[in-house]
């Protein structure tokens, strides 16, 4: 009997995951402690376990490293969309919410057995971006980051838990290499305009052109690839983005 008739947890018809069954709250609190391993180092980080056919044991050698983080990747439809615009480019979601993350392994499980050599590039991992993320890429490892609807804490005591603050640039600034591009867009007006007035502020981040911004591929997946941009597009309402390179001294 084929898996997705026997297992109730996976749609019969596209033998992917039913989000149903992986529900969670919308947010959780980033600055309460939560339980997951986080490893020592960037170097500790366990890329056979995420990448198996790229790095099939423990011994493998890491010929190359994640390059794109996607913060609070939610249910994954950045990650998948980009996977295959970017076969080549290793990436990784970083979710807080463990039924979420549990969704988006399944999901890749998925697709890389209905897809034969495709979806090998990315990965996702239970983690506290807001927290962690010198223990998971080295200095100037990244080429883009995203962070794409995030909560908005909307009163002014909890703004401290933003994932876009200027202290928490200075982090995303070291991992990220210079001409490295950093992605935001909300549909929480003034979200966004906090988020663009902390990238301003950073004398790290300078934001794109017009020009840049029509040019790259990725900025029109801000908005269709994921589940609240599409939630958004279908209610008619409006989003907010701002992206910016990270630059040098």
């Amino acid at each position: 009997m084929p898996e997705s008739d026997s297992n109730p947890y996976l749609s019969k018809s596209t033998k992917l995951p039913r989000k149903r069954f992986y529900r969670a709250r919308a947010h959780s609190n980033p600055l309460s402690d939560s339980h997951f391993p986080v490893p020592i180092s960037p170097s500790h980080f366990e890329y056979f376990l995420h990448y198996p056919q790229i790095f099939p044991s423990s011994n493998s050698i890491v010929s190359k490293k994640i390059e794109f983080a996607d913060i609070g990747c939610g249910f994954g439809g950045l990650l998948i969309s980009l996977s295959t615009l970017f076969p080549e480019t290793l990436m990784i979601g970083m979710e807080l919410r463990d039924k979420v993350t549990e969704y988006v392994k399944e999901r890749i499980l998925a697709l890389r057995a209905a897809n034969p050599g495709q979806y090998h590039n990315v990965s996702v991992v239970r983690t506290n971006s807001m927290k962690y993320i010198p223990n998971y890429f080295e200095k100037g490892q990244l080429t883009k980051m995203f962070f794409l609807f995030p909560d908005p804490h909307f009163k002014e005591k909890n703004h401290r838990r933003r994932v876009i603050s200027l202290h928490l640039l200075d982090d995303y600034a070291y991992a990220l290499r210079v001409g490295g591009i950093i992605y935001t867009i909300t549909d929480v007006e003034e979200l966004g305009e906090w988020m663009d007035s902390c990238l301003a502020g950073h004398p790290m981040f300078e934001a794109l052109t017009e020009g840049e911004l029509e040019a790259d591929p990725v900025v029109e997946l801000l908005n269709s690839a994921t589940e609240e941009g599409q939630k958004v597009e279908r209610n008619g309402g409006q989003t907010f983005r701002a992206v910016y390179r990270r630059i040098s001294l």
